[in-house]
This record gives C-alpha cells, sequence and structure tokens, in this order.
C-alpha cells in the first residue's frame, strides 16, 4: 500500500511546478515592463535634454514655475525635469502650481496629495474660472478662446508672486505641429508654437521642454507610471474641436506613413525664407543681375531630389515599418 505522504508529495509535484513556472513568467514580464519603461524615460529624458540645450530654456539659479494640470503631459514634464535636475549643469529649482477652476467634479484633493509624496513645492490656485467661461460663452460653443486668456493671466500673476524667471508649459512635439496645421488650415500663417518666447505682457520667459517629445511616448510613459490623471472637461473633451481633428489627422499619417510626422517636425528647424513668399522674411525686390545664387538658386522646370523614406528618421524599436507609399503623380508631357 502506498504512503499517503508520498501521494501527497507525488500530487503537490505538477501543482508547484506550474506554480513555479507562472511565477518566471510573471517576473520575465516584470523585467520586460521595467526594461521599456527605463527606455521610455531614458528618451524622453534625452528629448527633453536636446530641447533645453538647443534653445537656452533653463539657466543657473532660474526658478522654474511647471504648471500642472492632471493632465499625462504635465506629470511627465515635471517628473522629467525633478530627474534632470539631479544631473544638470546648473542649478535650478521648480515649483509645481496647479490652477484649481472649480468644474463641477474636480477632485480638488488629488494634486496635493501626489505632490504630497514627492516631496515637490508647490502652490494650488484657485480661480472661479469656470462660471465666467459658462457665463459669457454661449452653450454649444467651444470655450477655449476665454478659458485660455483666463488661464493665461492668473498664471502670470502667480509666476511674479512667487518669484519665478521661467513658466513651464507642458506642450509636446505633436501640439506644436497642430497649432502649425491649424495656422495654415484656419489662420493662413505658417506658425507653430515656440519653444521659447517672452511671454505676451512681456514679463515672463515661457518654455516648453517637451517640444521634441512625441505624444505616444508620453502616453506610454503616463500609463506605466500610472499618474492619477485628471480630465478637462472644459477644453479637449469637447466634441468637434478643431484641434482634435487635426490631431486626429496627424495619428492617421502616423499609422499609415512611419516618419512623416518626423519630418515634418524636421522642416519647421529647416525654413528657407527665399522659397516661401514671405516679403518681410526675404528681400526679393533686391534681387538684381550679378547678384549672388541663394539657397541653391531657382531650378527653374528640374525637380528635387525627393527621398523615399523621410529624413533624418530612424524606426524605434518597438514600431513597425509601413510598406513605402508615396502619391501616384501623373507627368504631363
Amino acid at each position: 500500500m502506498l504512503n499517503s505522504r508520498y501521494v501527497g508529495r507525488a500530487l503537490l509535484v505538477p501543482f508547484i511546478e506550474s506554480e513555479l513556472l507562472l511565477m518566471s513568467e510573471n517576473q520575465s514580464v516584470d523585467k520586460k515592463a521595467q526594461y521599456n519603461l527605463n527606455k521610455l524615460q531614458k528618451r524622453l529624458r534625452r528629448d527633453v535634454g536636446r530641447a533645453i540645450a538647443d534653445f537656452g530654456m533653463i539657466e543657473e539659479g532660474d526658478r522654474i514655475m511647471v504648471c500642472l494640470s492632471g493632465g499625462k503631459d504635465s506629470y511627465t514634464m515635471l517628473e522629467i525635469l525633478r530627474n534632470l535636475q539631479q544631473s544638470a549643469p546648473v542649478n535650478f529649482s521648480l515649483i509645481a502650481v496647479n490652477l484649481d477652476q472649480k468644474q463641477p467634479g474636480f477632485p480638488a484633493h488629488i494634486l496635493p496629495e501626489y505632490l504630497e509624496t514627492l516631496g515637490v513645492e508647490y502652490k494650488i490656485v484657485t480661480e472661479d474660472t469656470y462660471s465666467i467661461v459658462k457665463d459669457k460663452i454661449p452653450e454649444g460653443k467651444t470655450t477655449c478662446s476665454l478659458c485660455s486668456r483666463l488661464r493665461r493671466g492668473i498664471l502670470y500673476r502667480t509666476a511674479s508672486e512667487l518669484g519665478c524667471t521661467k513658466i513651464a508649459l507642458g506642450h509636446h512635439r505633436d501640439d506644436i505641429l497642430q497649432t502649425l496645421f491649424l495656422n495654415m488650415f484656419y489662420g493662413g500663417k505658417l506658425k507653430g508654437m515656440p519653444p521659447k518666447l517672452m511671454s505676451d505682457d512681456g514679463k515672463h520667459i515661457v518654455i516648453r521642454p517637451l517640444a521634441y517629445c512625441r505624444e505616444k511616448d508620453i502616453e506610454r510613459f503616463a500609463i506605466a507610471r500610472e499618474y492619477p490623471i485628471i480630465p478637462c472637461n472644459l477644453c479637449g473633451s469637447q466634441p468637434n474641436l478643431q484641434r482634435q481633428v487635426i490631431g486626429d489627422m496627424l495619428k492617421d499619417w502616423d499609422k499609415k506613413y512611419p516618419g512623416r510626422i518626423e519630418t515634418m517636425f524636421s522642416a519647421m528647424q529647416n525654413v528657407v525664407p527665399s522659397h516661401l513668399n514671405d516679403m518681410n522674411l526675404f528681400d526679393f525686390k533686391g534681387i538684381k543681375h550679378g547678384g549672388e545664387v541663394i539657397d541653391g538658386g531657382d531650378l527653374a522646370f528640374d525637380r528635387e531630389d525627393i527621398p523615399m523614406q523621410p529624413v533624418g528618421w530612424q524606426p524605434e524599436d518597438d514600431e513597425t515599418v509601413a510598406p513605402v507609399e508615396r502619391l501616384n503623380v501623373l507627368e504631363i508631357k
């Protein structure tokens, strides 16, 4: 007769083996997730560091007001700036500022609790701009114009009160491109968002440290970090918003034509005024016989060589590359 002890052990062996296998798989998944998170953080650090260096965003002794809305972009900006603060060649301080606009259902406790756990200096500014916007803007109309003007004034005032030398906003590369297309489609001008510029009141320097960062990287990072996201029911959630439509268009292009977004953003950094039509940027009237050839001159009927792959673009490890597609243009002879 078999010993019941041995029978019990024999029955337990498959169970223990399956549990060990599951633990091993979980550890493997955790390691991969941590590896991907580290890679993502390095990419964001690199992009933010490049933007800061390229545009001279942060200088010795700066006190930077980080505008924290509770969205993925501002959370990421704060974390990356805090991270860079540890290794930056210059000393600077950060203060996180949130504007509580008193919209219904706003969870006022979330940001203070989150910032307390980080040990970050912060200030919550409470202003009932929600009531003003709802009172002034008719039902069904987008509220962005008035809302942004009110927020801007309050944040400028707060920056002065706190003695801040720079105001950091969380707009990223895709926001900048969206603004470019909005201005082209509706405003009739080539104008995006500045990475660094004096504020419209002439008293503050506004910086956008995420200017080189991709929205999809920020989104992945925010999900991995499990930020306590606070949705805004004042602006971005409004249906048929022009910016939202442009954003969807860019995301569709990014899926169909990998590298197109990168190349368009690169184009914003490689402007050739002589090949545009702005008389304020280039002296067309000053062109005379005997003058120098500027920017390669006019090629007349010759076409420029356009590369098949977007200039300077390399797919990341986690991206799949779709077959190259080009417009099928018929040449009329």
